[in-house]
């Protein structure tokens, strides 16, 4: 899991994850799945729509932060829109954002105030789950796992903003988590069933990862997609991105 992506060198070291002699690996990736959560659970209306129309996420969301029409959004726009999204699960401060696009902590602030005006219902959302967050002193993802934050009563300043943090970020993150565990379990059930010789193998992060046998590829595929985009009812729907290679690398 800690394998770095975005480096050549990260790239490469994927090939050396493997399938046995004569299968194929076939990776199973959510598609932005902590924001389509977040958007299930804020109720959103702007972002709900944009899940359910099958738009860019970050493209329609730079396009209303920064006012510019969808087709005019370039690539260092859309890149600063996708550092807020996802930003704002993990309550990034106004610095932290400065830091990870390289802008004033002004800026930055200005992004975020532009970007919760734009979606009303996550800033209501963040202020009800730290609200009973407080009151209650725990929080709990879509399927009632729960989570007890101490920190929220602590008299450190500093400590209380990490435990509101842990507030927003736990329902989203842990929610989910949830999912593709749920999915796991799916999976292997459905194809166990069908005594395949097929495995799943590796979960990373919101992928699954699967060493497959040549003639069981469809069969596979037609499971991991069923079960994957199904596994739970949200408002907006689940999609699920499958790539197959020899290895790793090629899978991605």
């Amino acid at each position: 899991q800690n394998i770095p992506t975005r480096t050549d060198l990260g790239k490469r070291l994927r090939k050396v994850f493997k399938p046995e002699a004569g299968n194929i690996l076939v990776d199973a990736d959510y598609s932005q799945v902590e924001l389509r959560v977040l958007a299930h659970m804020s109720k959103d209306e702007i972002m709900c729509n944009a899940f359910k129309d099958d738009q860019d996420i970050h493209t329609i969301c730079a396009s209303q932060i920064f006012d510019v029409p969808v087709d005019k959004v370039s690539k260092q726009l859309r890149s600063r829109a996708k550092a807020v999204n996802f930003g704002i699960i993990y309550g990034i401060s106004g610095f932290g954002l400065s830091e990870n696009l390289n802008i004033t902590p002004k800026e930055a602030k200005s992004f975020i105030d532009t970007y919760l005006n734009t979606y009303p219902g996550i800033q209501e959302y963040m202020d009800n789950t730290i609200k009973r967050a407080n009151e209650q002193g725990f929080v709990k993802t879509l399927f009632n796992r729960k989570r007890v934050i101490p920190e929220l009563q602590n008299k450190n300043y500093m400590i209380r903003q990490s435990g509101e943090r842990m507030a927003l970020n736990t329902p989203i993150q842990g929610t989910s988590a949830d999912i593709i565990k749920k999915a796991m379990v799916q999976v292997y059930e459905r194809m166990n069933c069908l005594n395949l010789k097929s495995k799943m193998i590796l979960q990373i992060h919101d992928e699954l990862v699967f060493d497959v046998v040549l003639d069981e590829v469809d069969i596979v595929c037609d499971i991991i997609r069923d079960v994957m985009e199904n596994v739970c009812s949200l408002s907006v729907p689940l999609k699920v991105d499958i790539n197959i290679g020899s290895n790793l690398m090629e899978a991605k």
